[in-house]
């Protein structure tokens, strides 16, 4: 299966596990200056790219990179690497954004980790571009449209993250992927090429 991934999501996923490889060779010394923090005295600028790459267990990475592969190949397939590397890169980016502003407005003061807000972004395009592809949900194994898939998953995201419940989530970052992925999908179509057909 993962040699049929296209070229960029596959790409992706082995520099998603070499880092987590080399996190769990070398502990703080990687997460502590890659991580997404607070703005503070500990962030800098990279971090708004690299937290993407980093991951807190085997089980964090897999669901990010199954998710990844899921979504993102189709993606990849109809963007083709380039617009498909700058889509992913734009979500990741924006969930990084609104993580720093909730951040900032709540006070929190924890680092952020892991590819999900990226993976968001690629939710919510596939979803658009393929909304009735069917989806089907691990717990409980209900299938389901990707439209449908796509928006309840961001409204429990919404309920989460203005709740506080499932603590240590990042459920704002994971909003502020889709709606980044959401506004470029939307600059694509507003212009003439290959994206004003969808």
């Amino acid at each position: 299966m993962f040699i049929n991934l296209p070229p960029v999501t596959q790409r992706l996923i082995i520099a998603n596990v070499v880092v987590f490889l080399l996190t769990m060779a070398l502990g703080n010394s990687v997460v502590v200056p890659f991580a997404l923090w607070p703005i503070g005295p500990q962030f800098a600028p990279w971090q708004l790219v690299t937290y993407a790459f980093l991951h807190g267990s085997v089980m964090h990475l897999v669901l990010n990179m199954f998710a990844l592969g899921m979504f993102g190949s189709d993606l990849e397939r109809v963007w083709g690497p380039r617009r498909y590397l700058i889509y992913y890169g734009v979500s990741v980016l924006a969930a990084a954004l609104m993580q720093l502003a909730v951040g900032l407005l709540s006070g929190a003061n924890y680092p952020t980790i892991g590819a999900s807000g990226g993976v968001f972004g690629l939710l919510l395009a596939f979803a658009l571009y393929f909304p009735r592809r069917t989806v089907m949900l691990i717990l409980p194994p209900i299938p389901m449209p990707a439209w449908l898939f796509a928006t309840l998953y961001g409204a429990l995201e919404l309920f989460l993250g203005v709740t506080g419940t499932e603590a240590g989530v990042a459920h704002f970052a994971h909003l502020g992927g889709m709606l980044g992925g959401y506004v470029l999908i939307l600059i694509w179509r507003s212009h003439r090429g290959p994206f004003a057909r969808r």
